[in-house]
């Protein structure tokens, strides 16, 4: 058997777990909305029905027609451990995802030293074990030289291969042709990329330095991190995929033209899958006056046209999984000048939030929502038991209210950076309350203590 499994409890801590019974909320799950309760029992969901019985000894959850989600399931954070940890580690950034409903997340490799042999993966196991608020899974690196760990990977070390075609540091960037074939050729996992041509966005950085001198405004950054130079990548990438049959998955999307990559329809049916971020979906260029590199990343925020393509791919299955890229940097480091300021936005704690902003608009329908976060990324990454409200699966179990009203101030905020770029923005949908593995975690504005978090089994498709 692999060690792909998430840790079961220990008896006596099943034991000691009390049941809790969820009373009258309206549960959103597998495309429809039904009211009904929910009895937790050992960690798991027990029972699904309307008017319950609550069990001697029960605690109960009224959540009083609240909106009952299965837990968000985030495929792309950067928690910065180990090696970066004055931006963020596991404990404090795994917090601040419980607070915003996230349940489980996936971890990227480019920390210090980058997770780019088994040792390194091993080592952030069990860093999360006992630490991690949320369930947790990490990927594997890749290099142009690493190809022979890659080939030696099983199904569940890593819940994926990280490979950045692009915008990366130190030697996680793959930008050698036959080292790009054999990994699509040999790997055993899926592979998630980081699309962007490298060689375009040099030349582009080149001509904004001649034109406005080392004071490139942040305004240039969607022309340097250019939509040619993410579709070419992008491009490139499925191409890579197609010819070699590898199952890839192609990471925060930024542009309408790539949406002609992708073919709509269930993820099921898929094996080249694609993702979009929430801040994609949520800022457009305009933003950079007011927010300047606060809302820089890579790829790009780009323009209200490709923010509104976006919405329509998720809309109609082109797109597959929302995700956050949430990326902690310090406020000092985002202060500096276009060049040295770091690329990379703190987004968990209020991902979810964001995306209620779109059902309010009735840009995205819950059902969607529960779809990408959820449902469709626990089918993509083979993630077992997880991602559904389903009797028998872990209650992994976020419940918001709709018109509860969140306002983003720097007191409010769980990030160990300190800061959000959606500072001062007050959303219209509160978290009321996340469960992990059938323990409260975040309550009424508060964390219980509860560190809950599981490694997930991410056994692939």
């Amino acid at each position: 058997m692999s060690d792909c499994h998430a840790p079961a409890l220990a008896r006596n801590q099943v034991e000691l777990m009390k049941a809790l019974v969820i009373k009258d909320a309206r549960i959103v799950n597998e495309g429809r909305s039904t009211e009904g309760d929910l009895l937790i029992s050992g960690g798991r969901i027990e029972q699904i029905g309307p008017g319950l019985t609550v069990p001697e000894g029960a605690d109960v959850l009224d959540a009083g027609g609240k909106l009952l989600l299965p837990g968000f399931i985030d495929d792309q954070v950067h928690f910065r451990e180990p090696g970066l940890t004055r931006k963020g580690d596991i404990y404090t950034e795994s917090t601040a995802a419980v607070a915003g409903g996230i349940t489980s997340y996936m971890e990227m490799p480019n920390v210090s030293p980058p997770t780019t042999d088994r040792a390194a993966i091993a080592d952030k196991y069990a860093r999360a074990s006992g630490r991690s608020r949320a369930n947790f899974a990490f990927y594997f690196g890749a290099t142009n030289d690493n190809i022979d760990e890659i080939r030696a990977l099983q199904p569940g070390d890593a819940c994926g291969i990280k490979c950045f075609m692009g915008a990366s540091t130190g030697n996680l960037l793959v930008d050698d042709e036959q080292a790009l074939e054999k990994l699509f050729a040999d790997a055993p996992l899926l592979i998630a990329t980081h699309c962007e041509d490298s060689p375009m966005i040099t030349a582009n950085e080149q001509a904004a330095r001649e034109k406005y001198g080392d004071d490139v405004p942040i305004s240039e950054h969607p022309a340097i991190r250019s939509a040619e130079a993410c579709h070419k990548s992008s491009a490139y990438a499925v191409d890579l995929a197609r010819r070699n049959d590898a199952r890839l998955h192609v990471l925060h999307l930024t542009t309408a033209r790539e949406m002609e990559l992708f073919e709509p329809g269930p993820v099921s049916g898929k094996k080249i899958t694609a993702e979009v971020c929430v801040h994609h979906l949520f800022f457009d260029d305009s933003d950079y006056a007011e927010l300047g590199a606060r809302i820089k990343c890579n790829p790009a925020v780009k323009t209200a046209a490709d923010r509104d393509a976006l919405l329509a791919a998720v809309r109609d299955d082109r797109i597959d999984v929302i995700a956050t890229d949430h990326a902690p940097h310090l406020a000092e480091e985002k202060a500096n000048p276009y060049f040295s300021a770091p690329a990379g936005l703190p987004l968990v704690q209020h991902a979810l939030l964001s995306l209620f902003e779109h059902y309010h608009e009735q840009r995205l329908s819950l059902e969607t929502i529960v779809n990408k976060t959820s449902h469709a990324v626990a089918e993509l990454f083979g993630v077992a038991e997880r991602g559904y409200i389903r009797e028998g699966y872990w209650a992994d179990l976020v419940l918001v209210d709709p018109e509860g009203g969140t306002e983003v101030t720097p007191r409010s905020i769980l990030y160990k950076c300190g800061w959000s770029p959606f500072e001062g923005y007050r959303f219209r949908a509160s978290i009321a309350a996340t469960l992990v593995n059938g323990v409260v975690a975040w309550q009424d504005g508060h964390l219980t203590g509860a560190i809950e978090g599981q490694r997930l089994e991410c056994a692939g498709r």
